[in-house]
């Protein structure tokens, strides 16, 4: 997760929009880990099937899209941000530790929350371990002038989809490097247990770059970054309308369905493992919209209890994937197995409303912990959450 931003005065209110979008984009993760954890019977293979989806789930996953490309944006905003008050050498060191520390967490206590064992069957490196790796490379790339560092950005996520129908057979010595850098696969580990590489890195890694190339727009006054960011967002979802139209590259085609908001899904069924070019274009757009929203709003109560959720995000990452299992756990113990192999609500209005009840109860401790990191800067370990 980003390096939290403290919302203090002297930071300006383009600080505390960061923290803010942070934390709305974690109640949209935490949606969607309800419905992983409740709603599995319900969705088959996957959730974002136009044709067979019903539309109220399908809309549901979508609003979770926007989490991943922030959450690896942010990252490399952030760490423009931390290298205007540190040298470079601190700055990559910084990265090089916190992404070090990323990847054991997905490695150990992010596993175990996911799996309730130690040592699962399969191991998934997901969003944690991938902005992890991320940041190392990060740590390096640094070092290229900004140009430089901006056309990479560019070159990787815009073409990346050309290397889509590059795929490297399990009996290859290089099949676990291209599975981590762009072929989602599974990586046998012995007898033990194998890892599945969920989140290849090779576009996240022109994400962050992308983001870590937008910082100087935060050193602007507040109305050139603010067009800066409306018209990047704006032409980026343009972007994505008129390409998507077109059927021609950067994802699976669309097609024309039985009904308009079936032909609607087919249009927004877009590919997040790897994130095709047609996936991060509008959710990138849609986030530098909702950063300049942010700053229009003033400090006003919503948008500093957004900034709550987001001053403390991998706390209450691992805080809220515990508790989800722990609940599911009890459920199962408490009620067995109503739904198949599953335990699960009947309708996805209860997945919203315990979504909206664990992040009310979550916010108390998030709160509390985002306040003990402002208190006790003097203690290094607690930056890392």
């Amino acid at each position: 997760m980003p390096p939290a931003l403290s919302a203090a005065p002297d930071r300006g209110q383009r600080l505390l929009a960061i923290d803010a979008l942070r934390g709305l984009v974690m109640l949209f993760m935490l949606l969607d880990h309800v419905r992983e954890t409740f709603f599995l019977h319900v969705q088959v293979s996957d959730p974002m099937d136009a044709h067979s989806v019903a539309p109220e789930l399908f809309f549901t996953r979508v609003s979770s899209m926007v989490c991943a490309p922030v959450f690896v944006f942010l990252t490399g905003l952030s760490a423009w941000l931390y290298g205007q008050r540190h040298s470079r050498r601190d700055t990559c060191a910084f990265l090089l530790k916190r992404g070090v520390f990323l990847v054991l967490l997905e490695l150990t206590l992010v596993n175990f929350a996911w799996n309730a064992t130690f040592v699962p069957a399969t191991l998934w490196l997901q969003v944690i371990w991938a902005i992890g790796l991320c940041m190392i490379i990060l740590a390096g790339l640094l070092y290229l002038p900004r140009p430089a560092l901006l056309a990479l950005a560019v070159v990787i996520i815009a073409g990346h989809n050309l290397l889509d129908a590059v795929v490297v057979p399990a009996q290859s010595p290089w099949q676990p490097l291209w599975a981590v850098l762009h072929q989602r696969a599974y990586i046998p580990l012995g007898e033990l247990t194998r890892a599945r590489t969920t989140y290849p890195i090779l576009p996240w890694i022109g994400v962050i770059a992308l983001g870590y190339a937008a910082g100087p727009w935060f050193s602007l006054a507040r109305a050139p970054r603010l067009r800066r960011l409306c018209g990047w967002g704006l032409a980026l979802l343009a972007g994505f309308v008129a390409l998507r139209y077109l059927n021609a590259y950067g994802d699976k085609p669309w097609a024309s369905l039985e009904t308009p908001v079936r032909t609607l899904m087919s249009f927004l069924a877009l590919t997040k493992y790897p994130p095709s070019l047609l996936f991060l274009m509008p959710t990138l757009g849609v986030g530098l919209l909702l950063l300049a929203a942010g700053e229009r709003l003033g400090d006003g109560r919503a948008l500093r209890v957004l900034g709550l959720y987001g001053g403390a995000p991998m706390f209450f990452y691992l805080l809220h994937l515990l508790l989800l299992k722990a609940c599911y756990l009890l459920a199962v113990q408490a009620f067995g197995l109503n739904q198949g192999r599953y335990y699960g609500f009947d309708h996805l209005w209860a997945i919203w409303l315990w979504a909206v009840a664990l992040a009310a109860l979550l916010y108390w401790p998030t709160r509390a912990f985002a306040r003990l990191k402002q208190r006790r800067r003097d203690v290094a370990w607690l930056k890392y959450f």
